[in-house]
């Protein structure tokens, strides 16, 4: 609770769509109701992952029957792993932090019961030491204070370019106090100003980034989370709507694994429910697991047909939370389900690509100090050399350590993303012995290594959207499908879900967010009301809806 004179907390409130779903959710009024002749109507739901998950588990609240199809494993990108032999250590391959800003995914965390600890980032109170080795040389900081005075230099002027070039004071202050009208004017001027700009444009551009070293280590540092240049191409309104929310900042992890989320929804039965009885869950409503992976989807008789690898069936409304590009490949979805121009967003839509290397370790070693210099034998490391970002997971004295040996984007991770795992380790390895000469990692190692590129996952090929610059607009016709009263009958009751529709890709948040989208649009598809106490997004679409852009 916030006192008097306390500013509240940034939240992932915006500023595109501030609409307040964790107010939404909360309300005791609850999401809506349907007429009594809906109730227990099946509702398709494609895709496990968080976003689908939350999709049906709310839709199972309301009295519906959500049908999930999944093609791998429940968890989607919420994907933890463990390493063989070692039941216990667990490796977060896809999200693995998320920012207590991200409100309305702790409500689901909260209802899970899942405990989370601070994530271990560059120069964060959770990491006992930053390891900055850059252009060869190498900085160990506790903190920033630690560092040269170069690096301040460059956080200062990113400080004085968000300030100057996108009013981040503005900005951040009407998303505290949730004032939309302010937020709203302040936000809907900057769009059309900054859509076309990349961000190492928005950078080059201002006299504070003047220098390029300053800007060459603001890409290999960054700020948060670390090194951002493999976003330099990207839109910088992409950015500024992670800055602006505490995205980047505070992160925690959960303690049981990012994939028990979405596996305890599943289990997890609600304590008020219209139709169903005390005790059921989603996993009541599917005694086999999910229904295996979708072929096709097209017009039925009924509504939407179905087709998956155990059969087919006819629904009157569809919700589809796979990554978009697999409906132009894996998924053979028929053109007349969208128009046009949301085809041409899902063609547009631009992916990052991410890999991550894991290796179990007899022992969280780094801890040891070195008699030598007196500090510890290694730290979390940000570098420009092929690991990039090296983070280290302390599970107890007695027990084993998990070491993020790389994390990669883009260029950095197609570098291996032919390698085997084997390979990858090597080559991190050898490139970790320039930074850190008298340390052995590798007979520290006890397992075989767990690693991941999202590119190259066949049901994912992508690990999450970045907008280029010009493509907000192609970002609104995906974001705001779920308001389909302009739309012709055919193409009504199909709802587009998951991070790559919402504004925040990569973020958890926008898939929960935009899944509530699409549990709003499937209760007014079915004839149903949201309460007038507690309205929902759809309802609050005309006065807060996403800028309009000119063609």
């Amino acid at each position: 609770m916030t006192t008097f004179g306390e500013a509240p907390p940034v939240t992932m409130f915006g500023p595109d769509f501030p609409f307040g779903y964790d107010r939404w959710l909360a309300h005791p009024d609850g999401l809506g109701m349907l007429p009594a002749d809906r109730l227990g109507t099946s509702v398709a739901v494609v895709g496990g992952g968080i976003a689908g998950i939350v999709a049906a588990y709310e839709l199972m609240r309301l009295g519906l029957r959500p049908v999930v199809f999944e093609a791998e494993q429940l968890g989607g990108r919420m994907r933890s792993v463990s390493f063989p032999g070692h039941p216990g250590a667990i490796a977060e391959l896809g999200a693995m932090r998320f920012p207590p800003a991200a409100t309305t995914l702790f409500h689901y965390i909260g209802l899970a019961g899942l405990s989370t600890r601070p994530f271990p980032n560059p120069l964060a109170p959770a990491t006992p030491y930053t390891v900055v080795d850059v252009n060869g040389e190498r900085h160990f900081a506790r903190d920033a204070d630690d560092l040269p005075t170069v690096y301040q230099e460059v956080a200062d002027a990113w400080a004085k370019l968000l300030e100057e070039g996108a009013d981040f004071s503005a900005v951040e202050s009407a998303i505290r106090r949730r004032d939309t009208p302010t937020l709203k004017a302040l936000w809907n001027r900057l769009v059309p100003l900054l859509d076309d700009q990349s961000f190492y444009g928005f950078l080059a551009a201002s006299p504070a980034f003047a220098s390029f070293r300053h800007r060459e280590i603001f890409g290999q540092v960054g700020f948060g989370t670390g090194g951002w240049d493999t976003d330099f191409p990207n839109s910088m309104l992409e950015i500024l709507r992670v800055v602006y929310t505490g995205a980047d900042d505070r992160h925690l992890t959960l303690a049981e694994g990012a994939q028990q989320l979405p596996l305890r929804l599943w289990d997890h039965a609600p304590d008020r429910m219209a139709h169903w009885p005390a005790g059921t869950s989603l996993a009541a409503l599917h005694p086999g697991g999910p229904r295996p992976a979708v072929a096709r989807i097209s017009r039925g008789a009924g509504g939407f047909r179905v087709d998956a690898v155990d059969g087919s069936g006819e629904f009157p409304a569809v919700v589809l939370t796979p990554q978009v590009r697999l409906l132009l490949n894996r998924i053979d979805t028929a053109e007349d389900l969208f128009t046009t121009d949301v085809w041409t967003a899902v063609e547009r839509t631009h992916y990052m690509g991410a890999s991550k290397l894991f290796a179990l370790v007899d022992r969280p070693f780094w801890t040891d100090v070195d008699h030598r210099t007196g500090r510890p034998a290694m730290g979390m490391t940000l570098t420009d050399r092929s690991p990039r970002g090296v983070y280290l997971f302390d599970g107890g004295p007695a027990e084993p350590g998990v070491m993020c040996l790389s994390y990669t984007w883009n260029d950095d991770s197609l570098k291996t993303a032919a390698l085997p795992p084997a390979a990858r380790l090597d080559v991190m390895l050898r490139h970790l012995g320039r930074i850190y000469p008298g340390t052995d990692i590798r007979s520290r190692v006890i397992a075989a290594p767990v690693t991941v590129t999202w590119e190259t996952e066949p049901n994912f090929m992508g690990a999450f959207k970045a907008n280029l610059p010009g493509h907000y607009r192609y970002q609104r016709r995906l974001y705001t499908h779920f308001m389909q009263r302009g739309l012709p009958s055919h193409q009504r009751g199909v709802f587009l879900a998951g991070d790559d529709v919402s504004w925040t890709g990569g973020f958890a948040e926008g898939a929960v967010t935009t899944a509530l989208n699409a549990v709003w649009g499937v209760l007014n598809h079915l004839g149903g009301v949201t309460p007038a106490t507690n309205p929902g997004p759809g309802d609050a679409f005309d006065t807060i809806a996403p800028v309009d852009l000119p063609l």
